[in-house]
């Protein structure tokens, strides 16, 4: 038996007055969710617990069964180690986004006009960068898919305990990193950040990428902002904990980070962007295939019902759950596979950010109580055998189902 979760980022939503009191997902048309939903057992799920506002890195580790608020040291870690970045112990790692600055470093989009090309070319700037009078620290930038990249730095003195530099909306210059439990060393990380904030418009406003950009009307990439420090952790690997053989398949660097610091195998998919336009055709080939491998578990993540939650695109949303639907339709037959699909969180596109709102979760397969839900939906799921359960809880009955579940007590 084998055990599949696949996750659909931010699918999750509230009810908008343009669906006529129907969230996307109610509103979209799922005829293969929907067979999946009937054929299954339903619930609700709070990725972490209700009300609390999860982050995609957050939720993926406690769905995985790990404790977030022992493990999770801050998204950056998990970013490098989804990138290829080869973080060790003593790095602190931050998540970034490749921003527009205007001439006053006042950002006018956060994400660069969702740029897809060009940033490997201006990383190497990055890296090239040097900080006057912290020589003994280096700099470690790497691009992720589309506007993402990570930065790590490595050297003596260093802390996370520092606050972001995005601002987390446009119309606004970056923040002045600061440190946030007044140490030595995150005060002097700090200042190191706030620097590399500036020389990075420096060195890329005039950039040949950016140059080529602006020629053909889209917004420069010409300045970072990093967020979500964080030491390396120590994450005890899945096949240790699990004893089964795991592999990921994942579109952004954050969840792929997510499988390499918990050992699993990472499948990259060519054309998986992270966003509506990914190759979904190429991620069910993936998924094919690798289930045909010998692994005893898949960690499926697609990512673009979040990009469109966060856009407030409630057409690319809708149109984005179809076509995962129609992927699903165009699946073999699995036998022998506990399948699990859910979200990570909800991302009303009314709030354009992850709300506490719980998800719809359905799981199918070999002895599963079939329950009498008839659609795949947030409030349909409510009324199923699962009832409302917690992500912490979900391997304990996914590998009960697959038979590979101690037993507790004599």
């Amino acid at each position: 038996m084998k055990g599949v979760i696949m996750i659909i980022d931010g699918m999750a939503d509230r009810p908008h007055e343009k669906l006529s009191g129907k969230t996307p997902l109610e509103a979209a048309e799922t005829p293969n969710m929907d067979r999946i939903a009937e054929s299954g057992v339903n619930g609700i799920m709070d990725p972490i617990k209700p009300g609390v506002r999860a982050g995609s890195d957050t939720s993926h580790l406690s769905i995985l069964g790990y404790d977030p608020y022992s493990v999770y040291t801050g998204r950056g870690p998990f970013e490098a180690a989804g990138v290829g970045v080869d973080v060790k112990p003593g790095d602190i790692a931050f998540r970034c986004n490749f921003a527009t600055a205007d001439e006053n470093l006042v950002i006018t989009d956060r994400r660069a006009g969702r740029i897809r090309s060009g940033t490997s070319e201006i990383a190497r700037t990055i890296n090239s960068m040097e900080i006057e009078g912290f020589e003994d620290v280096e700099i470690i930038f790497r691009e992720s898919t589309g506007h993402r990249a990570v930065l790590v730095l490595r050297g003596p003195d260093l802390a996370d305990s520092v606050s972001d530099a995005d601002p987390k909306s446009e119309g606004k210059p970056p923040k002045k990193v600061k440190s946030t439990d007044g140490s030595p060393e995150s005060m002097r990380t700090a200042e190191i950040l706030n620097m590399i904030v500036e020389r990075s418009y420096e060195v890329l406003k005039d950039h040949p990428v950016n140059l080529k950009r602006i020629s053909e009307g889209e917004a420069p990439a010409n300045i970072i902002l990093p967020r979500g420090a964080g030491a390396v952790p120590d994450v005890e690997k899945f096949q240790t904990r699990y004893g089964i053989r795991a592999a990921c398949i994942a579109e952004t660097g954050l969840i792929k980070g997510i499988g390499n610091l918990t050992g699993m195998d990472v499948i990259d998919v060519e054309g998986a962007t992270g966003g509506i336009d990914t190759d979904l055709d190429g991620i069910r080939e993936a998924i094919i295939s690798t289930l045909n491998d010998d692994y005893d578990f898949l960690l499926i993540n697609i990512d673009g019902a979040d990009e469109a939650g966060h856009d407030g695109d409630l057409e690319g949303k809708l149109e984005f759950i179809e076509k995962v639907d129609a992927m699903l339709g165009d699946m073999p037959e699995m036998d022998d596979v506990c399948f699990i699909l859910t979200a990570d969180h909800s991302t009303p596109v009314s709030v354009m950010d992850h709300t506490g709102d719980p998800v719809p979760i359905v799981i199918t397969g070999p002895g599963v109580r079939v329950d009498g839900v008839k659609s795949f939906g947030e409030r349909a799921a409510a009324a199923g055998g699962l009832c409302r359960i917690r992500g912490s809880d979900i391997m304990d009955i996914l590998l009960d189902l697959m038979n590979k579940k101690d037993k507790f007590g004599a």
